[in-house]
């Protein structure tokens, strides 16, 4: 397997846990929720973070995306489990899409443009290290914001939270 693909899919594997974990903490009666009105409902923000990765597969499977052309609609999810089997498939799409990818495939240039103006150029590779992984990351803080804002105990993501520690020794 190509050693950037490896990366990524290790990657990949050490994460998703953690952001399924950040997911599964959102209640179902606060999916419309929305802490400003330019912010995303919590229902949105948690579908969009739970599609990241199958959406970037699709992405990466073209040369080039339009962003002119695409329309910036953000569905609900319909509930917390259709949320995290929208997330299981989508990472399975995504550690899938990684797995096949060959040296050729890997580098060869994507583009994004708005009409004729190029917003960015890089490999495949590329594409799925900032546009999937430090994207799902960052909109991943976001959710963890909702969960403080709503009252909910926020899981740990890295080492602790202010409400629970990986460290904490069980009770006995």
């Amino acid at each position: 397997m190509l050693p950037a693909a490896h990366a990524l899919i290790a990657e990949l594997d050490a994460e998703a846990p953690v952001t399924r974990r950040v997911l599964a903490r959102l209640p179902a009666d606060r999916f419309d929720w929305q802490p400003h009105p330019k912010s995303f409902t919590a229902g949105q923000l948690a579908q969009h973070i739970a599609s990241i990765p199958a959406n970037m597969v699709r992405m990466a499977q073209v040369d080039a995306v339009d962003m002119s052309t695409r329309r910036f609609e953000y569905a609900s999810s319909e509930g917390p489990d259709a949320l995290l089997a929208t997330f299981d498939a989508s990472v399975a799409a995504a550690r899938g899409f990684l797995a096949g990818l060959d040296e050729r495939t890997a580098n060869a240039p994507w583009r994004m443009t708005f009409g004729d103006r190029e917003l960015v150029s890089m490999p495949r590779v590329g594409l799925m290290r900032t546009l999937c992984l430090n994207h799902w990351y960052h909109h991943r803080g976001e959710l963890v914001v909702y969960l403080r804002l709503l009252g909910v105990p926020v899981p740990v993501v890295y080492g602790r939270s202010a409400d629970e520690s990986a460290f904490a020794q069980p009770a006995p």
